[in-house]
């Protein structure tokens, strides 16, 4: 079992919208603009570590990338969802903005950006 460990936030993360607790308001919000096809071109997620930004972020990704999406949730089990799911998409760049606040980033962010999606729908940043 050596090398197998896991953090438990990140072992029970919610794979779905229905599952994050206490963000009523923001998973709402977000599933009204999928329901009604205003996708916004940018979503900031913000707020003290632990209170789902990262989840949500992963959860909109899976969703508007899913090939088979069930009542506004990531199916979960397409090739876009499971890679999004294993952090090996090529679509999605996850970056933590607290840490990446010089110039450099800044530029390698806007290279990242000029490129069209590689097998999703969208690229997600």
């Amino acid at each position: 079992m050596a090398g197998t460990h896991e953090v438990l936030s990140r072992k029970y993360r919610p794979q779905k919208f229905r599952d994050v607790i206490h963000q009523d308001l923001a998973i709402g919000a977000l599933q009204n603009a999928l329901k009604s096809g205003k996708i916004g071109h940018a979503y900031i997620f913000f707020g003290p570590r632990g209170v789902g930004k990262t989840t949500i972020a992963r959860i909109l990704a899976k969703r508007l990338n899913c090939r088979n999406p069930i009542d506004n949730e990531p199916c979960n089990e397409c090739n876009s969802c499971s890679e999004i799911t294993q952090g090996i998409s090529s679509d999605v760049l996850e970056i933590d903005a607290a840490s990446n606040r010089g110039i450099e980033n800044i530029r390698e962010l806007r290279d990242n950006v000029k490129f069209a999606p590689w097998a999703g729908n969208i690229r997600f940043i």
